[in-house]
């Protein structure tokens, strides 16, 4: 499927059983599921559990003919799964309906709004350190998200100490952050 699928033919592919549709479906909106039920006393497969009931709702709905979504497919399954959320809660005793009301629990537009910045700024983030060459690439990803010290970074890229390996990380990390921050500047303008 193209990569600038309307709503309409996400929820089309959908009813028909389309593997790539019901992909982007689930890429594009289970973050925002698992982000509503993890903030809400609820683990990762809480979440992938409530994402999926959700996800058959909405497979159920665009079988029907009659069926018109009048929102955003996130919209639609961030409400199906925050009713899920909530029942279960419910169920299993996490909150007292005296204490606590449903709004105070979540709040889905500003959780919504809050989860598309996010998910916005991490975007620019990805670009920015696509962006931001080499070796600035593959050592920030060696450092932040392989979790490798300095010493075996500096034996990695050929610098002669853990030291100078260390000051090139630095000046890889502030022109990752001009690139950002020039992104985000001008998304939010």
């Amino acid at each position: 499927m193209d990569s600038i699928l309307t709503e309409k033919e996400l929820i089309r592919g959908l009813s028909l059983n389309d593997k790539s549709a019901t992909e982007r479906i689930y890429k594009e909106n289970y973050q925002v599921i698992q982000n509503l039920v993890m903030n809400n006393n609820g683990s990762e497969d809480d979440a992938k559990d409530i994402f999926q009931e959700a996800l058959i709702v909405l497979y159920e709905k665009s079988r029907m003919t009659e069926f018109v979504l009048n929102c955003q497919i996130k919209t639609y399954l961030y409400s199906v799964s925050r009713r899920l959320w909530l029942k279960r809660l419910q169920k299993n005793n996490w909150y007292e309906r005296q204490s606590v009301g449903i709004e105070e629990v979540v709040v889905v537009e500003e959780d919504i709004a809050f989860h598309e910045k996010r998910n916005s700024e991490f975007g620019m983030m990805e670009s920015a350190l696509a962006n931001v060459g080499e070796p600035c690439k593959s050592i920030l990803e060696a450092y932040y998200i392989q979790k490798q010290n300095m010493q075996d970074i500096a034996d990695r890229f050929g610098y002669t100490n853990a030291d100078n390996a260390k000051n090139q990380k630095y000046k890889c990390l502030t022109r990752l952050k001009k690139l950002f921050f020039a992104q985000y500047k001008n998304g939010n303008s």
